[in-house]
């Protein structure tokens, strides 16, 4: 495993905007599971200008393994001021010219650039000018939109700077109404450990198979959980109704953003409203642990009806969340021709590991 610079997190949490998949801890993850870490920063430590931790993978092809490589900026690069055109170019010059070093086919980043806040055509939508102007500088340069968008390119934002009453008083009347009735109905929300892993996992997985999502193996999402509560970063949620557990929030923290990533429920119990209970209580801790904003990780890609997570946007809503719409992920190809090939051949093999991943789940929900 390749060590990060000393104080990476220190540094990065410097800079506007510092994402947990640009931490250490995460880069720690991702090296258990075939990613090479690569640290870049420009500035002194003391006076940041930017920095990116560039994942690099080995495409297992044989005999060409060796030649094959992707590389990927997960969440950034974070920049002190992307308005700032001439770091903008050092930083996007550097990052191209270490893609053709190291001989990758394509290079990705996907930075937080807002592109706006609110719902297009909406009252309270606001446009960010300054995130069209990086779309066209990376499009001048011979950046693409990419096909293989990992992360979401939205989603919904709290706000906890105000005091929780108010953080409460401004949510819709449903979703207040539903946090008091788990309550009364016996829902109690209690932090967990490494012990309910195996729990939680369990309850995961069944709620990938009722929603049809894909998810990986347990060893990953162990590696994940157990690396962040080592940390002191993540704080697992888990929703009981007469002792029983029926649900549970994976918080976790960096800087001054909490982040709600993975999430999971029973059917059981479900008129209790506990999911509500579990997502204020998240609000709570992330408050009174320093944090300014809760990311509730991903938002419809079009803000319409038709998107299968418009259902996962009215629920988040109602917690007075206010959508942010980002960049999302941009690729530059490297080697063309290569590049066209993985592109045309990735859908078909990440179908492959979808239905591979669904089958496995529900094995164990089976179980």
């Amino acid at each position: 495993m390749i060590q990060a610079p000393k104080h990476w997190n220190q540094y990065i949490a410097q800079l506007p905007g510092p994402h947990i998949l640009q931490s250490q801890q995460w880069a720690d993850v991702k090296s258990h599971f075939g990613w090479e870490p690569i640290y870049r920063r420009w500035g002194p430590e003391e006076d940041p200008g930017a920095a990116a931790l560039v994942l690099e993978r080995r495409i297992p092809v044989v005999g060409l393994s060796a030649f094959l490589r992707v590389m990927y900026v997960p969440k950034g690069p974070l920049l002190r001021d992307w308005g700032d055109e001439a770091l903008r170019a050092r930083v996007l010059d550097d990052l191209q010219a270490l893609a053709q070093e190291r001989g990758a086919i394509f290079l990705k980043l996907d930075p937080d650039v807002p592109l706006g806040t609110g719902i297009p055509g909406k009252a309270d939508a606001e446009e960010n000018p300054l995130g069209e102007r990086v779309r066209r500088d990376l499009q001048h340069r011979g950046w693409q939109f990419s096909s293989e968008q990992i992360q979401f390119r939205n989603t919904m934002l709290v706000d906890l700077r105000p005091p929780e009453d108010e953080i409460l008083a401004g949510m819709k009347s449903k979703t207040r109404y539903n946090i008091r009735y788990a309550g009364r109905n016996g829902v109690t929300v209690r932090r967990g450990g490494k012990a309910d892993f195996d729990l939680l996992y369990r309850m995961y997985a069944e709620t990938s198979s009722r929603g049809g999502f894909a998810i990986r193996s347990q060893d990953y999402y162990d590696t994940v959980w157990e690396t962040f509560l080592d940390a002191g970063m993540l704080d697992p949620l888990i929703a009981e109704v007469e002792g029983e557990t029926v649900g549970g929030l994976m918080l976790f923290r960096f800087g001054e953003r909490a982040y709600y990533l993975h999430g999971m429920s029973r059917t059981r119990h479900r008129n209790t409203m506990f999911n509500y209970l579990l997502q204020w209580e998240a609000i709570c801790r992330s408050k009174r642990a320093g944090c300014t904003v809760y990311d509730m990780w991903g938002a419809p890609d079009v803000f319409d009806k038709s998107d299968d997570m418009w259902g996962v946007y009215r629920f988040k809503r109602g917690f007075n969340s206010t959508a942010l719409r980002t960049l999302g992920a941009y690729d530059y190809p490297v080697r063309p021709l290569l590049y066209r090939l993985y592109t045309r051949v990735l859908p078909r093999i990440l179908d492959w590991m979808r239905r591979r991943g669904k089958a496995r789940t529900e094995r164990i929900h089976k179980e």
